[in-house]
């Protein structure tokens, strides 16, 4: 817990959208930890669709909850979220901690509370992943067209409102290179944490590959499943989200889509599972992680966050985001004499502990909090 420095603050927590259990709300469980008399504030909240921990605390939907179908289409209310999260009035807190990829870091305060915020990416949408999310194949003309068209003022707000944090932590080498590159900040990388108690590593392999995450454009689903139609090895696949229709539709019957699924059940597929597919190149990227405290090797993008959480002892990286690429590496993978040890595995994910990143969490909140107030001074 905190030492002194920040015992009886007042403290907001500020998440983008409260609607599923991924990498950037298990960062955000720790926080709820740290700090469970917190009230934390997001512009959606889907009840029922997070830990306990989380659903426990008191939470602060924006209007953008209010409007028509904004569970399933929040995506498309995107040109309203800077103005959602600057209607949030924070000005009475000590201190505000934001878990942010898209607005969260922007909110608005003035005098008392000190910001500190953790990103996985600045807003993922309008910067590097444009294209990936917003591109010919991806949206229609009409979302493209209103796209470019907002994307000069959201890029324009994410810069500005970046002035509003005063200390930046962040997932990944690989983010703090990208918040120097737009916002011109320092950061600090504390990688996330993965809960190695609910991974167990296991003995019994069998015969198919995994992935798991959500169907969203820059998770490379599709190009997994391009590969293992032409490999005809056994894919399962744990997730979804707003490309599964697509996905389905092009998938071969080696290929089991499995939706989401229990906690038990899941540390099981990692467990059996021959190799984790990594297609995507991610922020960070948790999953990668479960996979080896399971004891799988993964096949990964090797770019983004996949370089610094899977090594040559542990997976296989492929250079390209294309069948070619792909495929070589998992015909590398069933060919190779190499025999990946569960050992190395399960080493590489215990440097990323739940445990270690709430303590440097803590240590980066006291030290922060406290130059910031003898700066102020």
């Amino acid at each position: 817990m905190p030492d002194d420095i920040l015992q009886n603050k007042k403290v907001a927590l500020v998440h983008d959208w409260l609607n599923g259990m991924r990498g950037g709300e298990k960062c955000l469980e720790v926080f709820c930890e740290i700090f469970p008399d917190a009230d934390l504030y997001t512009l959606l909240y889907e009840e029922g669709t997070l830990s306990a921990t989380i659903e426990e605390m008191s939470i602060i939907p924006s209007f953008i909850q209010k409007l028509p179908y904004s569970f399933k289409r929040y995506r498309h209310y995107l040109p309203l979220f800077p103005i959602a999260i600057e209607r949030f009035n924070l000005n009475d807190y000590d201190l505000i901690l934001s878990s942010s990829h898209c607005v969260a870091k922007g909110v608005r305060h003035h005098g008392k509370p000190y910001h500190i915020s953790y990103i996985h990416a600045p807003m993922r949408y309008m910067w590097g992943l444009f294209d990936t999310y917003f591109g010919p194949q991806k949206t229609n003309l009409a979302v493209r067209t209103i796209a470019k068209a907002i994307r000069p003022y959201l890029q324009q707000w994410d810069l500005k409102s970046s002035n509003r944090v005063h200390t930046f932590l962040c997932n990944s080498k690989n983010i703090q290179n990208r918040i120097l590159e737009i916002y011109h900040r320092d950061s600090t990388v504390i990688h996330p944490p993965v809960d190695l108690s609910s991974f167990p590593a296991g003995n019994g392999k069998k015969n198919f590959y995994l992935m798991v995450g959500a169907f969203a454009p820059n998770k490379r689903v599709d190009l997994a499943i391009k590969v293992f139609n032409n490999l005809k090895h056994p894919l399962k696949i744990v997730g979804s989200g707003q490309d599964e229709a697509y996905c389905r539709s092009i998938a071969d019957s080696n290929i089991e889509f499995l939706g989401n699924v229990d906690d038990r059940t899941i540390s099981q597929l990692y467990q059996e599972a021959k190799a984790f597919i990594f297609p995507g190149e991610d922020d960070f990227g948790i999953t990668p992680l479960e996979a080896q405290a399971s004891g799988t090797p993964v096949i990964a993008f090797a770019k983004g966050g996949a370089l610094e959480t899977v090594t040559e002892e542990t997976g296989i990286f492929f250079n390209e985001q294309t069948v070619e690429s792909l495929e070589t590496a998992v015909v590398q993978f069933e060919d190779q004499k190499k025999i990946f040890s569960t050992e190395k595995c399960v080493q590489q994910a215990r440097r990323f502990s739940r445990e270690r990143f709430k303590q440097e969490i803590i240590k980066a909140l006291e030290q922060g909090y406290q130059q910031w107030q003898n700066t102020e001074a």
